[in-house]
C-alpha cells in the first residue's frame, strides 16, 4: 500500500461523499486528524479499519490499498455479452455489462461460462400470439432445477424467475433475433438462439 496513493483516493472519496475529514472520523469513531495524516501520505489506515473505511466511502477494499479506481472501457451499451454471476451460497444473479467485481455471500464471484446447449438440452420454443412460449421437461425439484429463462438481444435483457417443483413454462415477447438463456441449478448457464 502507497500512503501517498492511498491518502489521494481516501481524499477524493470523502470529497465525493460531501464529507469533512471531521465527519469521516466521527463516523469511524477515530480523530480527524488520523484522517488528515492518512489524506496527507502521512500513514496509512489500520487493516482493522478498511472494511469499515470501504463501506463508508462505498470503494472495494483493493482500491483503496491500490490507491486507485480501476474503470471500465465503455462497451457502448452492447448487451450480447452481457456477464452471469449466480452466487453458490443464496442462488442470487447479478449482471454486467463489462468487466466488474461482484461479491455475494462474502464470496468473489467469477461470471458463468455459457454453454452452448446441445440439441436434446434445447428448451421447446413456440411462436403463440406473438410471444415466445417456452417450455421444457427439465427436471424441476429443490435440488435440480432451472432457476431462470431469459432472452437477451443487443439492448434487452427479459428475464424470468423459474421456481423449484413448478414446471418450466414461461412467455417471452418475441423480439428480433436474440439468444435464449437459462441456468440450471447443477449444470451451469446455456445458451440457444431464437
Amino acid at each position: 500500500m502507497d500512503p501517498v496513493k492511498t491518502g489521494k483516493i481516501i481524499q477524493l472519496l470523502r470529497k465525493e461523499k460531501g464529507l469533512t475529514q471531521k465527519q469521516l472520523a466521527e463516523k469511524m469513531f477515530i480523530s480527524d486528524k488520523t484522517v488528515s495524516k492518512w489524506e496527507c501520505g502521512a500513514g496509512c489506515p489500520e487493516i482493522s479499519l478498511l472494511q469499515q473505511l470501504a463501506d463508508i466511502l462505498d470503494v472495494e477494499i483493493d482500491a483503496l490499498l491500490k490507491g486507485q479506481l480501476d474503470q471500465n472501457d465503455r462497451n457502448g451499451g452492447n448487451m450480447k455479452n452481457l456477464k452471469f454471476y449466480v452466487c453458490p451460497v443464496c442462488g442470487n444473479l447479478l449482471t454486467a455489462t463489462g468487466e466488474a467485481s461482484v461479491s455475494c455471500c462474502g464470496k468473489m464471484l467469477e461470471p458463468s461460462e455459457i454453454k452452448k446447449a446441445e440439441s436434446d438440452e434445447k428448451l421447446s420454443v413456440e411462436l403463440i400470439d406473438n410471444e415466445y412460449f417456452v417450455s421444457s421437461s427439465h427436471e424441476m425439484t429443490k435440488d435440480h432445477y432451472i432457476t431462470f429463462v431469459a432472452l437477451l438481444t443487443g439492448d434487452t435483457l427479459i428475464l424470468r424467475k423459474q421456481y423449484p417443483e413448478w414446471d418450466l413454462q414461461t412467455r417471452i415477447p418475441r423480439m428480433a433475433h436474440g439468444r435464449l438463456i437459462w441456468h440450471c441449478s447443477k449444470h451451469g448457464i446455456f445458451s440457444q438462439l431464437i
